[in-house]
C-alpha cells in the first residue's frame, strides 16, 4: 500500500531523461533525475518520500522532510498566502498550514508546533490544533511506565504534553522545576490513568529508585558547594527546586534519611555534610 506523506520502498519501472519512474498501485511516480541515487537501474528498489507536488501529482524524493504524516514537529513559518501559512519542512514544496488549522495569526520567522496529517484531498498538510489528534490512553500503557513527552501547551494546572506521540497528558505545575517551552521533548512516567483516558505525568520515577536518586543528588550538590546547602525544612519549595530540582516533600524525606545515616548535620540556616562522610 502506497503511503502518501511517508517513506516507501518502490521499484524502478523505467528511467528516462526526466528521471526514474517508480511503480506503485496508484500508477508510476516520478523521482526526478537529480534526486536519483547513484547506480539506479530498472528493477532496483529505492527508499523515497512520496507527496503531491504543486500540480497535485504524486511525486517522490530522496530528500528527508523534518516530519512525516503522524509526526508532531516545531517548524519555521516561511510565508502567508491566501489559504494559509507555508512552513519549512525541508522539501522544495513547503508544507501548508491552513488558516482553519491555526490557533493564532502567524508571522514569517516564527516557529509553530504542528501535527502533520493527510488532508481529505490527499495532500499532506499541517495543523496546530493538536488536541484533536490525541486519543485516550489504552491498554498499551500502565501506571509507572516510562514515556516520551512533547510539551505543546500550558494551562493553569501545568504543561500539556503529547505522550508517546499518541496520547494526551498533563504535567502538573509542581512537577515543573524548570519551565519547559512548547516543542521541548522530555522523558517522564505515567503517574495516573484517569477514567477518561487522560494521563497524569510525572518526571520522577518514584519508589525506592527515586529516593536513592534524591539522596545522591543532595550529597553530590553538597560536595559541589563546599559541603553546605542553605536549605531547611522551612525553605520555600521554589528555593529547593532551584537548587536540587526536587519537591519540598522529596527533599525533607531525603534529608531525614541522610541525617539518620549520620552523613549530614542540620542547623538553623541549612544542612552541612559531615567531614567523615564517605558517601
Amino acid at each position: 500500500m502506497l503511503l502518501v506523506g511517508n517513506y516507501n520502498h518502490l521499484k524502478i519501472a523505467r528511467i528516462t531523461a526526466k528521471g526514474a519512474f517508480l511503480a506503485s498501485e496508484q500508477g508510476e511516480i516520478l523521482l526526478p533525475g537529480r534526486l536519483m541515487p547513484k547506480g539506479s537501474e530498472p528493477g532496483g528498489i529505492v527508499k523515497v518520500f512520496v507527496y503531491r507536488d504543486s500540480e497535485e501529482r504524486l511525486t517522490a524524493t530522496t530528500a528527508r522532510p523534518r516530519a512525516v504524516v503522524g509526526d508532531f514537529a516545531l517548524l519555521n513559518v516561511k510565508d502567508n498566502v491566501s489559504v494559509g501559512t507555508f512552513l519549512d519542512w525541508g522539501l522544495e514544496k513547503d508544507l501548508l498550514l491552513p488558516f482553519g488549522e491555526q490557533l493564532a495569526p502567524l508571522r514569517r520567522g516564527q516557529r509553530v508546533l504542528v501535527r502533520v496529517y493527510l488532508h481529505s484531498s490527499g495532500r499532506v498538510a499541517a495543523s496546530a490544533k493538536l488536541d484533536k489528534f490525541l486519543i485516550p490512553a489504552d491498554d498499551t500503557l500502565a501506571e509507572g511506565d516510562q514515556v516520551e513527552l512533547l510539551v505543546y501547551a500550558f494551562s493553569d494546572l501545568g504543561a500539556k504534553v503529547v505522550v508517546n506521540n499518541t496520547f494526551g497528558g498533563l504535567l502538573f505545575s509542581n512537577e515543573l522545576f524548570a519551565m519547559p517551552a512548547c516543542g521541548d521533548r522530555l522523558q517522564g512516567y505515567v503517574k495516573k490513568i484517569r477514567e477518561d483516558g487522560k494521563l497524569d505525568i510525572t518526571l520522577r520515577r518514584g519508589g525506592a529508585q527515586e529516593a536513592a536518586s534524591d539522596r545522591e543528588t543532595i550529597l553530590t550538590t553538597l560536595k559541589a558547594r563546599d559541603g553546605f546547602l542553605p536549605l531547611t525544612d522551612r525553605s520555600a519549595p521554589g528555593a529547593i527546586a532551584d537548587l536540587l530540582k526536587m519537591s519540598k516533600k522529596s527533599f525533607k524525606k531525603a534529608v531525614g534519611g541522610l541525617y539518620k545515616e549520620g552523613l549530614i548535620s542540620m542547623t538553623a540556616d541549612g544542612i552541612r555534610l559531615k567531614d567523615d562522610s564517605g558517601a
